[in-house]
């Protein structure tokens, strides 16, 4: 869908699966989850089990490898009735360590986006997650020189957006949004009046993914982040 890009001035990012590769370390760490645990289970039920753990504990832990990690250790206990071996809960505490350690992976194109737009426009980070995890993967990526401003949300519901944007004085109709998930980065945006961008990334958390038919009234999607270029 074409929209009007007219009276943009600040332009919000999205970070994982948007500026670097994220969600692939996530699909990885729960094969190797289901591998640990396969004496248990099927490798089916052990996702199910795993996605149900992770979503029950977001409202205690939040978003991020350490609420993942944890959930895997729960979710380890559960479907061992107790008998899953220190050595696995250990092997599973490390699986996490790997995965806060990964190397930063830049997607395709995204330095040539900012080094464009960063003269035009005021650009920020907005992205969720464990707040030390994510300001370390923003500082290994070596674009913190072209960010205003960064922000670390809880979640990305409409409210957190709407407070945000008022914090930071800035109006809706002046900011864009551009993301990877229509749940978390488009669709509270356009209810807000604000406008976005759709860049999917080629692997999708299920709890990000958007079910049922969506009317599209404020937000364009795209094949890949320097497509943008053509429109800002």
């Amino acid at each position: 869908m074409e929209i009007n890009f007219d009276g943009i001035n600040v332009i919000g990012f999205d970070a994982d699966d948007t500026l670097w590769v994220n969600e692939t370390y996530f699909r990885d760490t729960e094969d190797k989850f289901a591998n640990l645990l396969e004496k248990y289970e099927t490798k089916n039920k052990i996702d199910q089990e795993l996605f149900r753990t992770e979503i029950k504990n977001l409202d205690l832990y939040g978003y991020g490898i350490k609420g993942f990690v944890l959930s895997m250790v729960e979710c380890a206990l559960e479907l061992s009735n107790n008998q899953v071996s220190s050595k696995t809960i250990s092997a599973l505490l490390d699986l996490g360590k790997d995965m806060i350690t990964q190397p930063v992976e830049l997607l395709d194109g995204v330095e040539d986006v900012l080094k464009s737009l960063k003269d035009k426009y005021r650009l920020i980070v907005l992205t969720k997650g464990d707040l030390l995890d994510q300001e370390r993967k923003l500082e290994r990526s070596g674009l913190s020189e072209y960010f205003h401003h960064v922000e670390v949300l809880s979640d990305k519901k409409e409210k957190n957006y709407s407070d945000l944007l008022e914090h930071l004085q800035i109006a809706p109709s002046e900011f864009l949004m551009i993301g990877n998930s229509l749940k978390s980065d488009v669709l509270p945006l356009v209810e807000l009046g604000a406008r976005a961008i759709h860049v999917p990334f080629h692997t999708t958390w299920e709890h990000e993914e958007v079910k049922g038919p969506i009317e599209n009234k404020g937000y364009m999607t795209i094949s890949t982040l320097t497509d943008i270029l053509e429109y800002v």
